[in-house]
């Protein structure tokens, strides 16, 4: 199963901007890809995701804020931030469908201040 690992999370003020980064150990061609995350006390939720045909999806509250993109090359899935809320504090994690498996990220921590 393919292996994947987040950086780029920390801490920023409201307005600010963070780009997170995920990489794969293998190549991440043919597979879906994309971020989810998880406030503390809440449920995980879909934050954005990349289908192996390129389409995109987005939740609603991060549209025109967030920005996720591939590089199949580098085997890499990542998520530009903008315009970050505290309400987009929370444990982002990256994803990878290997089949019939999904295989997930360990997690990076973002911290957005009011």
């Amino acid at each position: 199963q393919v292996q994947l690992v987040e950086s780029g999370g920390g801490l920023v003020q409201a307005g600010g901007s963070l780009a997170l980064s995920c990489k794969a150990s293998r190549s991440l061609f043919n597979l879906n890809v994309g971020w989810y995350r998880q406030a503390l006390g809440k449920q995980r939720e879909l934050v954005a995701s990349v289908i192996s045909g390129g389409y995109t999806n987005y939740a609603d509250s991060v549209k025109g804020r967030f920005t996720i993109s591939r590089d199949n090359g580098k085997n890499t899935v990542d998520l530009q931030m903008n315009n970050l809320k505290p309400e987009d504090t929370a444990v982002y994690f990256c994803f990878g469908d290997d089949g019939p498996r999904r295989a997930w990220g360990q997690g990076t921590q973002v911290t957005v201040s009011s």
